[in-house]
C-alpha cells in the first residue's frame, strides 16, 4: 500500500469518527462520561486483580466504591452548593451596584493618582466588564439547556454511565487485545509506541491533571469558607474547577472573590488581602509542586491550543465537545510530535543527500 492510500484511510477513518460523533452528539453524554470513568478507574481494577480478585469482582468492587463516594458527596454538599449558587445569582446585581458605589467613593482618590483621564476610561471598563457579568449570570440557564444539561440528560447519565463503565472495565483488556490485532504487522511497534505517548499524555488529562482540579476546588472551598466570604464555598468550587483552563480559575476566582471581600468586609483591608493571599499562595502551591509532581512532563499542550479546543468542540458538539477537547487537544498534541518528528527524517526535510543532522554529502 502507498503511502498516499494510507493517509488516505487515516484520513476518512477520522472524517468518519468526527461525523458520527457529531451525528449521535446528543446521546453520547453518558457514553463518554462512562468511558472516562472507565479509564480512570482501570489501574485499580488491575490492582485488585494482582491481589487475586478476578476481573468481575474487581470491577464490582471498585465501581461500587466510586458511586458510595460519589452519592456521599452528593447528599452531603449539593443541596448547600446549590443553595449557595441560587443565592449568588440573586445577589450579583447588589454586589456589583456596592462596587459601583465603592468606586465612586473613591473617585477623588483615583482621579488623583491616575488622572481624570485614566480615571474615567477605568471606571468605564469597570461599568462594562459588571454589565457583561450580569448578562453571562443571566444567560446561564438557557445556555445550561442549549447544551442539553436538563433534568432528562441528567438522569440519563446518572443511569447509564455506571453500566457503560461497568462493561467497559469488565472488557478492557479485550478491547486492547482487540486493537492491537487489528494493527498492521509491518508497523506495529511504531503504532504502539505512539499509543503509549497517547495513553501517558491521556493520564497526564485525565488522571493527572484532573486530580490537581479536585484539590484546587477542595482548597479554596475550604479556605474562602473558613475566612466566612459570603458563597465562599461556591466560589471555591467554581475556581478549582474552572482550572482545567490555564489561568481562568485562578482569574475568576481571585476576580470574584476580591469583590465580594470588598463590598464584604470593607473598610477591613486586611480581610481583602487575606482573600488575595490564598489565590496567590495557592496559585504558587499549584505551579511549583502540585502540577510537577502529579502532572509533571506528561502533557505540553500550548494554553492557546486548550482554550481554542474547548470553543471549537463545544461549538460543535455542545457538552459533549467540552467534555472531549482537553483528552483531543492531548492526543492532537502528540500526533502533531510524531507528525514534525517524522518530517525531519524525511527526504523532504533533509534533501536526497542529507544526513540526520541536516548536512548535504
Amino acid at each position: 500500500m502507498t503511502l498516499r492510500n494510507q493517509v488516505l484511510i487515516w484520513v476518512g477513518l477520522f472524517v468518519a469518527l468526527v461525523l458520527m460523533l457529531w451525528v449521535f452528539r446528543s446521546i453520547m453524554l453518558p457514553f463518554v462520561v462512562g468511558a472516562a470513568l472507565a479509564y480512570l478507574l482501570n489501574p485499580l481494577v488491575n490492582q485488585l486483580q494482582k491481589w487475586r480478585f478476578n476481573r468481575a469482582w474487581a470491577t464490582t468492587v471498585v465501581l461500587l466504591s466510586v458511586i458510595t463516594i460519589v452519592l456521599s458527596i452528593f447528599f452531603m454538599f449539593v443541596p448547600l452548593i446549590g443553595q449557595q449558587i441560587i443565592g449568588l445569582i440573586q445577589r450579583m446585581p447588589g454586589y456589583v451596584a456596592d462596587l459601583q458605589a465603592l468606586f465612586a467613593r473613591w473617585s477623588p482618590q483615583i482621579n488623583e493618582w491616575l488622572g481624570p483621564e485614566r480615571a474615567q476610561q477605568l471606571q468605564t471598563s469597570l461599568n462594562d466588564l459588571a454589565r457583561q457579568a450580569l448578562g453571562f449570570i443571566a444567560t446561564i440557564p438557557g445556555e445550561l439547556v442549549n447544551i442539553g444539561i436538563t433534568g432528562a440528560t441528567v438522569i440519563g447519565v446518572t443511569v447509564l454511565t455506571p453500566v457503560v463503565a461497568f462493561y467497559l472495565l469488565l472488557d478492557w483488556e479485550g478491547m486492547v487485545r482487540g486493537i492491537e490485532g487489528l494493527l498492521p504487522k509491518e508497523h506495529k511497534g511504531e503504532i504502539n509506541a505512539i499509543l503509549r505517548d497517547i495513553d501517558k499524555s491521556m493520564a497526564g488529562v485525565i488522571r493527572g491533571q484532573g486530580g490537581v482540579l479536585l484539590i484546587d476546588a477542595a482548597f479554596y472551598a475550604t479556605a474562602l469558607s473558613l475566612i466566612g466570604l459570603n458563597f465562599g464555598l461556591v466560589v471555591g468550587l467554581i475556581a478549582g474547577l474552572l482550572s482545567f483552563v490555564p489561568f481562568v480559575g485562578f482569574v475568576f476566582g481571585f476576580g470574584l472573590s476580591v469583590g465580594i471581600a470588598l463590598v464584604q468586609f470593607w473598610p477591613n483591608w486586611w480581610m481583602v488581602l487575606l482573600v488575595a493571599g490564598i489565590f496567590m499562595f495557592w496559585q504558587f502551591i499549584e505551579g511549583n509542586i502540585l502540577y510537577p509532581k502529579l502532572v509533571g512532563s506528561a502533557i505540553s499542550i500550548n494554553p492557546v491550543w486548550m482554550m481554542f479546543a474547548l470553543l471549537a468542540l463545544g461549538a460543535v458538539f455542545g457538552f459533549v465537545g467540552l467534555l472531549l477537547a482537553v483528552p483531543m487537544a492531548a492526543i492532537a498534541s502528540v500526533l502533531v510530535r510524531y507528525g514534525v518528528r517524522k518530517y525531519k527524517e524525511s527526504t523532504l526535510y533533509l534533501g536526497r543527500n542529507g544526513g540526520p543532522d541536516g548536512s548535504v554529502g
